[in-house]
């Protein structure tokens, strides 16, 4: 219960952001397309969420035992929830929403000039994505995308039905 009281929480944080960055019209920011949060158990919760509520597997990464560390579901066509494995580092709980960005170097200096901590850029291990991440005083981490051809959320974008 309180997993999915932290999803929703997080949908509502999300859509209010997306609803700020369409009315301040920030330049470079396509789209919100992702809650990330960790749970206890991530093949307990691929099951609900896929038997449950419906979503699809888009795609994940596997550790050097073959679990699944990081599970992405399609809520729809542009939209996920990202799964990762909760351990003592890394509570279970809402960790941070995601947003797609055209240019992540230019959405980094865009932020960085208006005074906002963010982290340099990088490729993604596990996804082949571009990613930043921003400290937000309010809830912990909003991470910066860029999705690159060679990323699997384009992939599983682009092989939506």
């Amino acid at each position: 219960m309180r997993g999915l009281v932290l999803f929703v929480a997080g949908i509502l944080v999300g859509l209010a952001a997306q609803t700020t960055i369409a009315q301040n019209q920030m330049r470079g920011v396509e789209m919100m397309n992702h809650v990330g949060i960790n749970v206890p158990n991530i093949p307990d919760a691929i099951k609900y969420y896929t038997e449950k509520m419906g979503y699809r597997e888009a795609f994940r990464a596997t550790g050097a035992d073959g679990q699944p560390t990081l599970v992405y579901l399609h809520i729809s066509r542009n939209t996920f929830l990202e799964l990762g494995q909760a351990n003592a580092q890394r509570p279970a709980g809402f960790t941070h929403y995601g947003l797609v960005v055209d240019n992540i170097k230019d959405a980094v200096g865009t932020f960085k000039q208006r005074g906002i901590t963010v982290s340099d850029p990088n490729v993604s291990a596990n996804t082949k994505a571009l990613l930043a991440n921003i400290t937000d005083p309010y809830m912990g981490r909003i991470e910066l995308a860029e999705l690159t051809p060679d990323s699997l959320h384009r992939k599983a974008l682009d092989a939506w039905k």
